[in-house]
């Protein structure tokens, strides 16, 4: 079974927080205030009433827990839910910009901030702009995180044809960078943003083929492994209400539990 880690996360914040503030505004008062009016014993010595007192108003475990843990949960809430979130690349999809068990951070306020679990945009800050790497919830399943490239803004007409992509009725010029059997590798410029893309040396007619357009609130996604990528192509558009955020940096590469953490592919994503 999947866990909705967000969801968690909210859930388990908003208890602790409820539990330790019922405790500050209700419980501590009864308690002190039952520990006020309790015999002070036989000695009625400053200590035995000290004692006593300490006794009567020590926290449940459980507000205890809640007190501990609330400040710690709010803080991993804030900063994963408005300002970075991390991920790992689980797949080849993005080859040759991302690389299997690349550990990335994500953006989450440069397309607004959003309420976490729903998704709901409360402040506009920008748009995902043709040529980012951006993460989003996968509309065939929401559960799931997906990262491709913003190929399709609103109001674009998208076209792929014999392995060739279009925008707007204009051809993307590719550079041809190196053979690599049975991979070609290419230079493409997608607005402002230049990187790399994998092609498959054999065709398969069809593959992907047809003409998207984009209407507003949506997004076309394309894996720079072009011809070993599962996008927009297959399953259709991203509307904004699944935007994640966007990825700007590698900071660690770690295949498996196998093999060694490597920070040398530590830097920005283009």
């Amino acid at each position: 079974m999947d866990l909705d880690f967000p969801l968690i996360l909210v859930v388990l914040t908003f208890v602790t927080g409820a539990i330790w503030g019922l405790d500050r505004l209700i419980w501590y008062p009864r308690r002190k205030e039952a520990a006020d009016k309790a015999p002070i014993g036989e000695q009625g010595s400053v200590a035995a009433v000290a004692n006593q007192t300490d006794a009567e108003t020590d926290e449940p475990w459980l507000v205890e827990m809640s007190r501990s843990f609330f400040p710690v949960l709010a803080i991993v809430l804030v900063l994963r839910s408005f300002l970075v979130e991390p991920f790992q690349i689980p797949s080849g999809s993005m080859l040759p910009t991302l690389l299997v068990g690349d550990f990335i951070l994500v953006n989450k306020f440069s397309y607004g901030v959003r309420l976490p679990v729903a998704g709901t945009k409360v402040l506009e800050v920008g748009d995902p702009q043709r040529g980012d790497v951006m993460v989003f919830r996968y509309p065939v399943d929401q559960k799931t995180n997906y990262i491709k490239r913003v190929v399709g803004v609103p109001g674009d007409i998208i076209s792929y044809r014999n392995k060739t992509l279009y925008i707007n009725n204009k051809k993307i010029e590719e550079t041809h960078v190196a053979n690599l059997p049975p991979m070609q590798l290419f230079e493409e410029q997608l607005g402002a943003v230049s990187h790399q893309i994998y092609k498959t040396s054999r065709t398969r007619p069809g593959q992907g083929e047809g003409e998207w357009e984009i209407p507003q609130g949506h997004y076309f996604m394309m894996g720079d492994n072009r011809d070993n990528s599962n996008d927009s192509r297959y399953w259709g558009l991203v509307p904004d209400e699944m935007v994640v955020g966007k990825a700007f940096a590698i900071w660690m590469h770690w295949k498996s539990l196998t093999s060694l953490p490597s920070f040398s592919r530590v830097g920005s994503i283009d």
